[in-house]
């Protein structure tokens, strides 16, 4: 159970490197659209720039099956990432000009399953609809309508393929084929198999998202409220993102047309009505705006809460951690390091309380039809050059609500249970990992107190050393390593005094350090230390 855990935990984690390619596109199309829709002439040489910067953010959110296929397979490959990547590009088009050819043998193209074709085959209107949308075209190439599903599953095979013959060798004139080369020769025969597979397996799985969304539609606010309550719920497996993503980026989270283009996914469908001259608003039911609450409200009650009821000696000394938290959460929205703090203290403050709280953000900005592009300060930015887009005026006042009732809910809850939150008890004051929600013996812990390493040597010689390292990379806030040994590594408390941590995860073999923005700065120092790519 573990081992499937520590592996959803690497999947899911794979899946934030081409979501950083999404930072992007809310600027370039929210700034860019801005200016060539209601500011600048059409036709000037201002105009002109703008529009290629549209057109660079259309660009990443048009294409993102083909950026999970490369990401997934980069991020997977255990070894040779630069050619798990390439072969991941391999897949992809493979794979989706063979659903393409092996539909063309069965008789469908882009004119067999139009509506009016399929009526005049004997179809229902509503069967005609729902077959129909099983279908598309990803980058000229006509196929099922997987969206991001079609990329996810490209990245996958091909890194289980890359990891299983990238030690592959030949001797004598077969040598050339060796290793990586031979990698891509498998990856082309298996999109064969895969395209074929695919044919009749994907519609049962097209119909069960389409109702999926058709649930997700009609279930109103119990919806809302069970989507931002399990996203919180699944944050301390390291698989929060396995819910979040299809709500956001695939037909899962609905669909709408928008000057003519159809977008799937909320946070599509906003970046398409942020492009859009005609559009008057951002949709209200977004799956998004929830997180605005608690991130900017929410979270700085509960540190509120903490910091009122820990002893007067502490208070300075904890002001001095919170602020500081408080302002970057606020700032690019890293919760983590409080949401780990309220794990440690007791894990039912977390699930019974500081979940459902989350849970209810999101039905109240729903309800107050709260649409903002953004829910972190920073990435609010846009908004600033489409004001007329924005209905916020509900904030103004939820906002203090929701810092009162994160407050009173924690101060109660603190208080009546007794719980030992930071400046409470007797342990050192800061904001705590995972690490007594997970503790585990180890054999062996490195002691690398008071040395004179850089913290990417640390890191190194805390995690068991080089040889103890199976595999090293990354998400958006997060440094994930693989191990050999968990035993060989240092306690958690060890790698958040000593090497900066914000807060530690533990799977089987695979350990998760929360560094925040500056994550990915230090993991390209602990690779060039290591020697990988």
């Amino acid at each position: 159970m573990k081992k499937i855990q520590a592996q959803l935990q690497t999947f899911a984690g794979s899946m934030m490197v081409p979501i950083i390619l999404l930072v992007l596109v809310g600027f370039f199309v929210g700034i860019g659209s801005a200016f060539t829709n209601y500011i600048l002439p059409d036709g000037s040489l201002l105009h002109n720039l703008f529009s290629m910067v549209t057109n660079l953010g259309f660009l990443f959110m048009n294409n993102l099956q083909l950026w999970f296929a490369v990401g997934i397979a980069f991020t997977l490959a255990k070894k040779e990432k630069g050619w798990a990547a390439f072969a991941g590009l391999i897949m992809f088009f493979c794979y989706m000009r063979g659903i393409e050819g092996w539909a063309a043998m069965q008789g469908f193209t882009p004119e067999t399953v139009a509506v009016e074709s399929l009526l005049a085959n004997g179809y229902t209107e509503q069967q005609a609809l729902n077959f129909n949308a099983l279908w598309g075209t990803n980058i000229g190439m006509f196929g099922y309508n997987m969206g991001i599903f079609s990329g996810i599953v490209s990245g996958i095979s091909t890194a289980f393929i890359h990891n299983r013959f990238v030690d592959t060798e030949f001797r004598d004139i077969f040598g050339f084929f060796s290793g990586t080369k031979f990698v891509v020769i498998m990856v082309t025969l298996f999109s064969i198999v895969l395209s074929i597979a695919t044919y009749y397996v994907w519609p049962p799985i097209g119909t069960m998202l389409q109702n999926l969304t058709t649930f997700i539609t009609s279930s109103g606010l119990f919806g809302t409220f069970v989507f931002g309550t399990v996203d919180k719920a699944l944050l301390p497996f390291g698989i929060h993102h396995l819910i979040a993503f299809p709500i956001e980026y695939s037909s899962v989270g609905g669909t709408m047309t928008i000057d003519g283009v159809v977008y799937e996914g909320v946070r599509n469908i906003i970046n398409g009505q942020a492009a859009s001259a005609t559009a008057t608003e951002y949709i209200t039911r977004n799956f998004t705006n929830g997180r605005l609450l608690f991130q900017l409200a929410g979270i700085p009650g509960a540190a509120f809460a903490m910091w009122k009821v820990a002893k007067p000696e502490n208070k300075k000394k904890l002001a001095s951690i919170f602020i500081p938290a408080v302002f970057t959460l606020a700032m690019v929205g890293i919760s983590e390091p409080f949401e780990y703090t309220f794990l440690f203290v007791a894990p039912l403050l977390y699930w019974l309380v500081y979940a459902p709280l989350c849970g209810l953000c999101y039905v109240l900005a729903e309800v107050f039809q709260i649409s903002i592009n953004g829910t972190a300060l920073f990435f609010m930015i846009p908004n600033i050059f489409q004001p007329q887009k924005v209905h916020a005026i509900h904030a103004l006042w939820l906002l203090p609500l929701i810092f009162f009732v994160f407050y009173f809910a924690f101060k109660f809850t603190i208080e009546k249970f007794d719980l030992k939150t930071p400046g409470r008890g007797e342990s050192t004051i800061k904001l705590f990992s995972k690490k007594e929600y997970r503790e585990r013996d180890r054999a062996t812990e490195v002691a690398i107190e008071g040395s004179n390493y850089t913290l990417e040597e640390k890191v190194i010689q805390g995690l068991g050393g080089a040889e103890n390292i199976e595999s090293v990379t990354n998400c958006a806030t997060r440094l994930r390593v693989t191990v050999v040994d968990d035993a060989l590594t240092v306690s958690d408390q060890e790698f958040q005094e000593e090497m900066e941590a914000m807060g530690v995860v533990r799977g089987s073999n695979s350990i998760q350090l929360i560094y925040g923005v500056r994550v990915q700065s230090i993991t390209t120092r602990v690779k060039d230390l290591l020697g990988i790519d």
